[in-house]
Parts: structure tokens; C-alpha cells; sequence
């Protein structure tokens, strides 16, 4: 099954207790389906329970990329917290294992990639 890894990359970064992901397209062309199906619901679903506040979304189309800004994100921030990953680096590569619907897929240039890919 294809994941938000074959559509995308991501980087994290964090500020106290909030966590930002970018999410960017490997392909421009697919920004605007990524943008329709990656809501912030859907990114505060699959990452709960580790994001315990609200999740908000940037767009932005000129570069092919979403920012999320993940409220709660880092138990208490990276000089309180006790969590292996304070930082919240994992959080982008978490995001990125989240599974592609089939028909996303289809749409994509995913459906155009060489077998094997």
C-alpha cells in the first residue's frame, strides 16, 4: 500500500511545546490532491495520542507544501519533557508512514510511476 512517503517529504522543527511539519510534494502536480486530503483532522487523528492540542494547517502552493502546527506536540517543550524525542523530529517521519486511500493513489502520479518503483 502506498504511504505519504511516495507523495511527499517532511521536516519538523519545534518552539516549547509546539511541534510545525512541512509536508512537501515530491511532485508539484499533486499538490492540489494533497492539499484536499490532508486536513488537519486527518493529520490530528493519526498522530493522536502523542499531539494533544489542535492541529493547524498552512498552505502553501507556491513551494508545494503544507505547514501543520501541532499544538501540545512535545510534553511540555524539550527543557521539560522526558520523551526520547523532545524535539518532536519523529513526529515528520510518523506523519510520512500515514497510508495513502487507494483512490488518493490513483489520482496521483503514483498511478503513472514504472512498476517497482
Amino acid at each position: 500500500m502506498a504511504s505519504l512517503r511516495d507523495l511527499a517529504t517532511a521536516r519538523s522543527g519545534d518552539k516549547g511545546d509546539t511541534a510545525t511539519l512541512g509536508v512537501v510534494c515530491r511532485d508539484p502536480a499533486d499538490y492540489p490532491l494533497l492539499a484536499a486530503w490532508l486536513t488537519p483532522e486527518r493529520v490530528a487523528a493519526f498522530l493522536a495520542p502523542d499531539v494533544r492540542g489542535p492541529v493547524r494547517r498552512h498552505e502553501l502552493p507556491g513551494l508545494a507544501a503544507l505547514l501543520f502546527v501541532l499544538e501540545g506536540a512535545l510534553e511540555g517543550g524539550v527543557t521539560r519533557s522526558l520523551a526520547l524525542d523532545p524535539h518532536g523530529k519523529s513526529l515528520a517521519s510518523s506523519l510520512l508512514a500515514m497510508p495513502l486511500p487507494p483512490d488518493v493513489a490513483a489520482r496521483s502520479r503514483l498511478a503513472s510511476a514504472p512498476a517497482g518503483r
